[in-house]
């Protein structure tokens, strides 16, 4: 039987007004708060959202975060900062005009961005950074809770540390634990806890899930209302909620001053959070929801939310679970939500007047199990991506530590650092062909491989620019095996010493080469006076004979080997390059070439190639013939062009050329090396 587009539970939605209460303690207000959160930003979003099954309303995180600042400006202790309005209210009073006036804040912070179509800024939250950030934020809210579980007059602190201040505080007076209380939050959080499970693992079965908040909480108020524990046992209860709907009010400007700090990041909090829940759901019902529109829409519901003197709404988790199990299909469902919450603010508020705080508290720390197992994810990061394990371990221990907003900020910032890191440092690797395809992969990942002779594929897997230009020069340097500059200034040296003895006549060209006519020491001139000269490329003009740097040179004369003839780059990964890297890379080049090493860039992106164009990267040594299509197509012609000698390995060139994906496997060629004896480098090669 098909259910109706806006069906809801009104003892899920009951259930939630419970959680909207505990929610006003996290923000050290009054209880009934709550239900104006829970009221006037669902009117709004049901105009302007875009989402069909969220459900909006006070979310924990966000409650803690506005909790803050209100006791900063508010504290329990001492008198409230000096800000113009404060006149003449009450503690609590001052309080609601704080937590209103933030709230503004932060929804004209909210739709100024979706105005901008600036949505995307969210999605610089990942998953790691904001699963530590709420596990921080959960251990904040159980240390909140436990003054009204042991039944403690414990002040409200805010700012670094005061999670640790807190917790002194406690202890210093545990002996005075109210004993009730104790035993009441035991009782409800043990009950709850167990129900919640069943609900959870019989699911599929159950119609509803059994609404045990709501049960206990009504059992609650009738043993509190029967016992008199406010009188007999000192318990601190709701007490009166008053009937109806309080008069809008307009925010306090000197308010925005004080914290414009903290409202950004609840802002960024309440919207990633609830675009986050909001795109789960659209994905499992097939529709598109718009991020800037949902901006908009969060801003104008804390906004007009806030003229009505309700806190900080984004999603209401549990309640838009609620909503989308039980059949609810648009926003209907929470406006019928809405007008449930109307009816208790009205009509039967005055019935959870005798309920006791501790169970308030109690519901808060059961409804943390979700958010504080997360920590079992950090075994898991650490075995997969240690740069992610540390986002969250860090950002977790900052927010714990230092507060949510600064924990916040941290995260960000070491969660920037790490995709710096990884666009600093990639992993580079030199690929070989995979025997009898023509699929070229990391040689350290596979042993039947075949590299020819004289011949490096070099890869790296990101955008080259300023930051890691040099190192990918550094690892080119490893992959070659030599340094190229070092090389090159070696053999114009060298020939600037054979130009040297062929004009003292003690070099002489002979059948077999040049002859070193004296038998004296020779010294090499260590003249560095003009390093320019011997950076350019060598030249032969005035030399009777072609040297060839890899034979014997005469008169003791040293210059490094050099037994790669080409060198293929891969940059099928590399998505841009800015002009630092353009200019690195062409330096990087030039001392290739100079040193008779062939270049060949395969896969480049046409956007790059473009943009090498237009920098003028192209000159009479670098050439655009450089470029191939793909790493197979230079490949060919590198053996083409250097065909190699052994009869075995030419076998394994004819398979090269003739592979294809599924290629014949190059069989029975017993000379083709091993991955260790084929790719190794002697140590003689690379020293010089």
């Amino acid at each position: 039987m098909r259910r109706s587009t806006g069906t809801i539970r009104p003892c899920g939605t009951m259930s939630s007004s419970i959680s909207r209460l505990a929610y006003s303690l996290l923000a050290s207000l009054p209880p009934w708060y709550g239900l104006f959160t829970a009221f006037f930003p669902v009117i709004v979003y049901f105009f302007l959202g875009t989402s069909r099954h969220i459900s909006v309303g006070a979310f924990p995180v966000l409650s803690l975060m506005v909790g803050a600042v209100v006791t900063r400006l508010v504290p329990d202790e001492g008198p409230p900062v000096n800000i113009t309005g404060f006149e003449g209210l009450t503690s609590d009073e001052q309080r609601v005009m704080v937590a209103a006036s933030v709230t503004f804040l932060m929804g004209i912070m909210q739709l100024t961005m979706g105005l901008l179509q600036v949505g995307f800024i969210v999605m610089y939250l990942s998953d790691t950074l904001v699963s530590g950030f709420t596990t921080a934020a959960a251990v904040h809210i159980l240390v909140s809770q436990l003054k009204f579980v042991l039944g403690l007059v414990v002040p409200g602190l805010s700012g670094p540390l005061s999670i640790v201040y807190t917790l002194e505080k406690i202890f210093v007076q545990i002996e005075k634990t109210n004993v009730c209380d104790l035993v009441t939050s035991i009782l409800i959080m043990v009950v709850v806890f167990i129900v919640k499970e069943i609900n959870d693992r019989y699911k599929a079965k159950l119609p509803v899930p059994i609404p045990i908040e709501v049960i206990m909480t009504v059992i609650a108020c009738g043993v509190s209302y029967a016992f008199n524990f406010r009188v007999n046992y000192k318990v601190d209860v709701v007490g009166r909620i008053p009937v109806g709907y309080e008069s809008p009010m307009g925010p306090n400007m000197q308010i925005f001053g004080q914290t414009a700090v903290e409202a950004f990041p609840m802002a960024i909090v309440g919207f990633a959070v609830a675009f986050s829940v909001a795109k789960v759901y659209s994905v499992k019902h097939d529709y598109i929801i718009d991020g800037n529109q949902e901006l908009i829409a969060f801003g104008a519901s804390n906004i007009i939310g806030a003229a009505f003197k309700s806190f900080a709404a984004s999603t209401a988790l549990s309640r838009s679970a609620v909503q989308e199990s039980t059949g609810g299909k648009t926003q209907i469902a929470g406006l019928l939500s809405a007008l449930i919450v109307m009816v208790v603010t009205l009509a039967i508020g005055f019935l959870l007047e005798p309920l006791p705080k501790s169970v308030l508290g109690a519901v808060v720390i059961v409804n943390l199990k979700g958010m504080l197992m997360q920590i079992r994810e950090v075994p898991y990061l650490w075995r997969r991506d240690r740069p992610d394990c540390v986002v969250w371990v860090v950002t977790c221990l900052a927010s714990i530590l230092l507060g949510l907003d600064l924990g916040l900020a941290v995260g960000l910032g070491i969660e920037l650092l790490t995709v710096v890191f990884r666009a600093q440092f990639p992993r580079c690797s030199v690929l070989a062909n995979i025997t009898g395809t023509d699929i070229y992969k990391d040689r350290k990942d596979y042993m039947s491989i075949y590299e020819p002779e004289g011949v490096k594929i070099f890869r790296i897997p990101s955008p080259i620019f300023f930051a890691n230009i040099d190192f990918f020069r550094g690892k080119l340097v490893e992959a070659v095996g030599f340094n190229p500059l070092r090389v090159l200034r070696k053999r114009n040296k060298a020939l600037r010493m054979i130009r040297k003895l062929l004009k003292k006549g003690e070099l002489q060209m002979t059948s077999k080469g040049l002859l070193l006519i004296s038998s004296g020491p020779i010294e090499e001139s260590e003249d560095e006076s003009n390093m320019e000269e011997l950076d350019q490329p060598t030249d032969f003009k005035d030399l009777p004979v072609q040297v060839n740097w890899n034979s014997e040179l005469p008169a003791n004369i040293h210059v490094p080997r050099v037994d790669v003839h080409s060198l293929i780059l891969d940059f099928s990964a590399v998505s841009f390059l800015d002009i630092s890297a353009l200019k690195g890379l062409k330096a990087a080049l030039k001392e290739l070439i100079r040193v008779e090493v062939e270049v060949y860039i395969v896969a480049c992106d046409a956007y790059i190639l473009k943009k090498l164009h237009s920098c003028m990267f192209f000159d009479d040594e670098v050439k655009s013939s450089m470029f191939f299509l793909t790493l197979h197509d230079a490949m060919l012609h590198i053996l083409e062009k250097h065909p190699v000698n052994s009869e075995n390995t030419k076998v394994c060139e004819k398979v090269i050329t003739t592979a294809t994906i599924h290629g014949n496997q190059c069989n029975g060629v017993s000379s083709l090396r091993s991955r260790d004896r084929f790719v190794h480098v002697s140590e003689s090669e690379t020293k010089f």
